[in-house]
């Protein structure tokens, strides 16, 4: 969403911003600890992505050189709407569902307090501040390679 200097505002269609989010992530304008990009690049509908997440480093936290791999659904209600995102690899987060690696969308600060003008990096980005939080940065994880 965008409002001119007339004072209209316009609203971006979904497949303009995914497009937009596409681009930003394939030349690496944003930040390097996180990756996504379509599961499959002939997919015009732009539904399915995969994403990454590379744990924040320190000796303080778990998820330190650990990489987390993500499927991320986009729904037709996108941007207006947050996309669906799941753990594949397995994961120990208070934010996320012990049983299918689903986030929990009241748990996480992007998509809780989302707004059409954020997008797919965001969300990851604050999963991964999640990581080092004190209520998951200490947490017992998963053997490294084990998936939901």
């Amino acid at each position: 969403m965008q409002r001119l200097p007339t004072g209209e505002t316009v609203i971006t269609p979904r497949n303009f911003k995914l497009l937009e989010e596409l681009e930003h992530s394939e030349k690496g304008l944003g930040d390097m600890s996180i990756s996504y990009g379509l599961v499959d690049s002939a997919d015009i509908f732009m539904g399915e992505w995969n994403g990454g997440i590379l744990g924040p480093h320190g000796t303080q936290t778990q998820h330190d050189s650990r990489f987390y791999e993500l499927r991320i659904t986009v729904p037709e209600s996108y941007p207006a709407a947050p996309p669906r995102i799941r753990f594949v690899s397995r994961i120990n987060m208070n934010c996320v569902d012990k049983n299918s690696g689903e986030i929990m969308y009241s748990k996480v600060p992007a998509t809780k307090n989302w707004s059409r003008n954020m997008g797919i990096e965001q969300i990851l980005i604050s999963l991964r501040a999640e990581m080092a939080s004190d209520a998951n940065r200490r947490t017992r994880q998963p053997q490294e390679g084990s998936t939901f």
